[in-house]
């Protein structure tokens, strides 16, 4: 793991990148970040976190980081013990965690519920959407306090590195690290989802996704096909991280929308169907 640190004192913010080492364009900004001699106000640490993935173009060495945490000084894996150390190392920060993702090309915030912190930074980044994890952040870093994960774009695209800087750029003036205050442009408030199920995956050999992610989707609706055979939604849902391949047992998640903020109000709930979050999409 590389920790470099700017500024003078203790830090109390840390941008984290190469949680999977598949997914370069977080170590991409923060070698952009350290390369740009930044005026900083405030100390902040960068991290490049699997270096080992990193180094062999995979996801992990022995296990999935990102699922890994706490993990323990004396664990079994790699990853294991990493994830403890980088506990560690950003124990009391504010924190940034960057990803990409084969499911969607637009940078999107995730966070474990939308509490006041993802309220006061998350405005302020220039994502599509934010999408609450709920139940399932076990095992990830996005678990612990004040930690906001960003889905950059396509793994491996230049635009996801791109989009990497840019947001780690605007996330430290969020935080005060960074001088300014130009806020994203966006036509309409920042939608606000949650996950409410995992959509399982048949057993087949070829996948098909015929949806958006976060575009509604209606009851009776064609969503994906396994082996040719098509899968309708039983009830209304938004789907969230839905590729054809990005998961090896599931298609993704099905979400529901229930708020929309900006950085100057509280966020306005918006109610769906109770059944569609209970159920969610089927066969």
């Amino acid at each position: 793991m590389r920790v470099e640190t700017l500024g003078d004192g203790e830090p109390e913010v840390a941008i984290v990148g190469g949680i999977h080492g598949d997914e370069p364009c977080g170590p991409k900004a923060v070698e952009a970040l350290l390369d740009a001699d930044l005026d900083v106000e405030r100390p902040v640490k960068l991290i490049v976190a699997n270096e080992k993935a990193l180094e062999k173009g995979v996801r992990y060495v022995e296990e999935d980081l990102n699922r890994a945490f706490p993990g323990a000084p004396d664990a079994d894996t790699h990853e294991g013990r990493l994830a403890h150390e980088l506990l560690t190392e950003i124990r009391g920060c504010e924190i940034l965690s960057l990803h990409s993702t084969q499911s969607y090309a637009a940078p999107f915030a995730l966070v474990d519920e939308m509490d006041g912190h993802g309220r006061s930074i998350c405005p302020y980044l220039s994502v599509e959407a934010v999408v609450e994890t709920a139940g399932y952040s076990t095992g990830r870093l996005i678990a612990y306090p004040d930690v906001i994960e960003l889905e950059c774009g396509i793994q491996r695209s230049a635009a996801a590195a791109e989009n990497a800087e840019r947001l780690a750029r605007e996330f430290l003036v969020a935080t005060s690290v960074l001088a300014g205050t130009e806020q994203p442009r966006r036509d309409h408030r920042l939608p606000v989802f949650r996950m409410e199920r995992q959509i399982p995956k048949p057993d087949a050999e070829e996948y098909e996704v015929f949806v958006d992610n976060f575009e509604r989707v209606g009851e009776g609706e064609a969503f994906a096909a396994a082996d040719g055979e098509v899968l309708h939604a039983e009830f209304p849902f938004y789907p969230i991280l839905l590729s054809a391949y990005g998961y090896e047992n599931e298609f993704g998640y099905a979400g529901d929308l229930v708020a929309r903020l900006d950085g100057d109000e509280p966020p306005v709930p918006t109610t769906e169907s109770a059944s569609a979050r209970a159920e969610g999409p089927n066969r």
